[in-house]
């Protein structure tokens, strides 16, 4: 015989029902508000991420803008400075002589971008006898291995370059217009010591100087990583 429920057990059993729906319903609830934080959470940080990655491309934008500027207005300056028919030094820009050949060329000769000791060793053996000395002795450090690393940079700067030489059988004047020489000459050339020796027209001087190459500047074009 069929056992007929009780109006109790009909309540107890609408409650574990509503228990249950409220539980199924609180956890859909919580998942919804986890997965919409989450998911907020990563939205706001891409939209961080784009905000910097826009920044930061702007700024090189600018800085781009910038540097096209700037090339230009280097492009024409140099075509000024190299546009005289007489260069800095008073030669002809067009001419083949010591002294000749346009600015640009004199810069380039009185500041290489390379290190080179015995094209420096030529060039002063010429001034001394350009200046009828008779030359005793060219001496330096050739330091050719150490410099083959040191060609190019982003910001490079001046590398002294030591050495020494003597000449004889002068006197005081031509010393003296020795050292004007060589104060004049297109390679910035620095006088560290002369000593003197003798008299007359017997007279010996000995020098030590340094003079200077400075390295070619390079561009260089980075990538920045955002993070």
């Amino acid at each position: 015989m069929a056992r007929i429920p009780t109006s109790q057990s009909l309540k107890h059993g609408a409650i574990s029902k509503a228990n249950t729906q409220m539980v199924a319903i609180v956890a859909v609830a919580s998942f919804i508000s986890v997965f919409s934080l989450i998911a907020a959470k990563t939205v706001l940080s891409q939209n961080a991420y784009q905000s910097k990655v826009i920044k930061a491309k702007e700024s090189a934008h600018q800085q781009l803008q910038k540097n096209i500027t700037a090339a230009d207005s280097l492009v024409s300056s140099y075509q000024e400075f190299v546009a005289p028919s007489t260069n800095i030094i008073g030669g002809n820009t067009t001419g083949t002589g010591d002294k000749d050949g346009d600015n640009g060329k004199i810069i380039l000769d009185a500041l290489p971008s390379s290190y080179d000791f015995p094209a420096l060793a030529s060039s002063l053996e010429k001034i001394l006898t350009g200046q009828s000395l008779k030359v005793g002795s060219i001496s330096g450090t050739d330091d050719q291995v150490n410099q083959e690393g040191n060609v190019s940079s982003p910001s490079p700067t001046p590398v002294p370059i030591p050495f020494s030489f003597s000449v004889s059988d002068a006197n005081y004047d031509a010393i003296k217009q020795l050292v004007n020489t060589l104060q004049s000459s297109i390679r910035p050339i620095q006088i560290d010591t002369l000593t003197i020796a003798g008299g007359g027209n017997n007279m010996t001087a000995t020098i030590t100087a340094h003079t200077y190459y400075q390295p070619a500047k390079n561009l260089q074009i980075t990538k920045q990583v955002v993070k």
